[in-house]
């Protein structure tokens, strides 16, 4: 079973975090973006498995938490472009579903790409390593500051939010997911819209060379009349051209 969530990162209402007033009033997220994570440990290693390229894994660090993945809207060009309100929210739905850290304050939340996760025989269910885990540091920071770590960032939580972690758990959607049907499904869609994109590039690409060889030959049927009755003087200066009568008063 997989949990389904969807955050446009807003609430209707102000929250104060410590001595910061945050409002959260207008949505940040357009279209709201897909938060999902495994029921239990044993889906997280169909989840680490299936992921796909535009998900991004958050934990927490160091704490035993749910795997809680983002699926990356289309209008958000990157994983290291992810709205600060959308951050939080993903921040939140993990520490509340840690059973340890739901208790504790100041948090660091680390998060990743998928594909950056490592998975090899010899871990326990549902653990994971990094692809490039030396580039991570830790540390206290004040209210959700962001940390730039290489593959691996670091989000801050202060403490835990009622009223973000309300909100999302609204949302919720449990079902059966079939990964490998999935993952075809995918597969098939984008294929089928990178061969749709090819197709318009290479209609774009004729029209713009039919365009560009219209272009040429008008101004090639331009030139034809540019000069007629003129030609040029020892000083390459056009003047006017000779008719048959003057030409053959000059060879007299």
């Amino acid at each position: 079973m997989v949990l389904f969530f969807t955050s446009n990162g807003g609430t209707s209402s102000i929250i104060r975090i410590r001595f910061e007033i945050r409002d959260y009033s207008n949505p940040a997220v357009n279209p709201p973006a897909i938060i999902y994570m495994g029921k239990d440990k044993e889906e997280n290693e169909d989840l680490i498995r299936y992921g796909w390229p535009q998900d991004v894994w958050f934990h927490v660090d160091k704490l035993s938490s749910a795997h809680v993945y983002l699926r990356l809207p289309a209008n958000i060009e990157s994983w290291e472009k992810i709205p600060q309100e959308l951050l939080t929210d993903c921040a939140q739905l993990v520490k509340a579903n840690s059973i340890e850290g739901n208790k504790k304050d100041n948090l660091a939340i680390i998060y990743t790409p998928w594909d950056n996760l490592k998975k090899t025989g010899d871990m326990a269910v549902g653990q994971v390593a990094f692809h490039q885990n030396n580039r991570v540091k830790r540390g206290k920071y004040s209210a959700y500051l962001e940390l730039n770590l290489g593959l691996i960032h670091v989000v801050h939580v202060p403490e835990r939010v009622n009223a973000i972690v309300n909100r999302l758990n609204k949302t919720k959607i449990v079902r059966e997911v079939d990964h490998e049907q999935e993952r075809v499904d995918r597969i098939k869609a984008e294929s089928a819209k990178r061969k749709a994109e090819a197709l318009e590039k290479k209609k774009a690409d004729a029209e713009l060379a039919r365009q560009r060889e219209a272009d040429k030959a008008a101004r090639s049927y331009d030139n034809m009349f540019t000069n007629v009755g003129y030609e040029e003087d020892e000083n390459d200066e056009p003047k006017e051209k000779k008719t048959g009568t003057q030409l053959e008063e000059d060879f007299m």
